[in-house]
């Protein structure tokens, strides 16, 4: 089973990297404003995505200028967000993306776009990487999907926005 889990997931991520990487260079680019600059890369992770936030900053290599996003941050305008969620309608990342959009401050999402209609992050960010994550990787013997690996591809897209962020401020 954990070899055929690998095999999908390899496959995904082989996808990301070819379908999302204009994003992901996208993304880098508009939190590596607030890296170069006077700014703090907030992050937000709703439910299990709050892995990327903790990854970011207490990790073995902390995102420069990076800190988790909390109810008591105050916000400046070269500020940057990243919002991270199992899906583009999640109601916590929407409303953490509504409140970034009345204050004008950019922020990029990863979330998987579901196709439902309503407030979505895939419409309100300045960047969206979709996980493209809509099911299981694997079957069950009852036909179901299983394995859902949300935060790990996440963490994945969090280090592909992270190594590209580094090579900007190198040659900044």
């Amino acid at each position: 089973m954990l070899k055929m889990f690998s095999t999908q997931l390899t496959g995904l991520f082989n996808r990301l990297q070819e379908k999302e990487e204009f994003s992901i260079e996208d993304g880098a680019r508009l939190l590596a404003q607030a890296a170069a600059g006077e700014g703090t890369v907030y992050i937000f992770g709703a439910k299990e995505m709050q892995a990327v936030a903790l990854e970011a900053v207490y990790g073995e290599e902390p995102l420069q200028s990076a800190a988790i996003l909390t109810e008591d941050v105050e916000l400046e305008a070269a500020d940057r967000v990243l919002i991270v969620s199992r899906y583009a309608d999640d109601k916590e990342a929407v409303e953490a993306a509504r409140e970034l959009q009345e204050k004008g401050i950019p922020f990029v999402a990863i979330s998987t776009i579901r196709g439902d209609d309503g407030a979505s992050l895939d419409t309100m960010a300045d960047v969206h990487i979709d996980l493209r994550l809509k099911k299981g990787l694997l079957p069950d013997e009852m036909g179901n999907r299983v394995g859902y690996p949300s935060s790990i591809v996440a963490l994945y897209i969090y280090f592909g926005l992270k190594f590209t962020i580094e090579e900007i401020l190198e040659e900044y």
